[in-house]
């Protein structure tokens, strides 16, 4: 079965099927983005899968593709303030809440990636590893990778001390090196660097 005819087989139930995914939820710094998507039940897009599976290149070339041929999409965000105050997992659904609910056209259902779902005025289905079965999911997952590592390198040029144009704001090496050297930038999740400082002070 296709990715798009995945999406096709809730179609029989739902006029307006949604796909909804998330970008952000591992890193140590930056908002956590969340995309949705609504594609006619025709169009097929080329290449499309799991925006981890993909070169950045790539995604860049299929987000202008997506953008062009969906019938409507959003990309919204949580913030970092947000994240330390609900904790990563609500506010990666928050994300996806706010980009289902910011669309012009209104989903009969949403196919959320993972194993839960935000609450939305729709229905909502969990789609384990749905980036990788569902068209809309896959082109959700690509939208808010691209937009989210766009706004990661807008970051880097506010706070370049900690490079985060070439780690996203993971938990790379280098990443943990410059918090060694510069502490934590703005964008930073205190509560996500809390296991390393406690690290830290086991050593001798």
């Amino acid at each position: 079965m296709t990715l798009n005819e995945f999406d096709n087989t809730y179609r029989d139930k739902y006029d307006v099927v949604c796909g909804c995914d998330e970008a952000g939820r591992g890193p140590l710094a930056g908002d956590v983005f969340a995309a949705a998507v609504v594609f006619d039940k025709d169009t097929v897009i080329e290449g499309i899968n799991d925006s981890k599976k993909l070169t950045a290149k790539k995604r860049e070339e299929l987000f202008e593709v997506i953008v062009e041929k969906a019938l409507d999409f959003s990309i919204q965000c949580a913030t970092v303030e947000e994240i330390e105050k609900f904790n990563i997992l609500n506010c990666a659904m928050l994300a996806m809440k706010r980009a289902v609910e910011s669309m012009k056209i209104k989903p009969d259902v949403c196919l959320i990636d993972g194993n839960k779902t935000p609450e939305l005025e729709c229905d909502a289905i969990a789609v384990v590893k749905g980036d990788a079965q569902s068209q809309a999911i896959a082109a959700a997952s690509i939208l808010a990778k691209v937009a989210r590592d766009r706004y990661m390198l807008e970051m880097a040029k506010k706070f370049p001390e900690w490079q985060f144009e070439k780690h996203k704001g993971y938990g790379t090496k280098l990443h943990y090196q410059m918090i060694d050297k510069y502490g934590e930038s703005p964008i930073h999740r205190p509560s996500f660097l809390k296991k390393y400082y406690a690290k830290l002070a086991e050593q001798p």
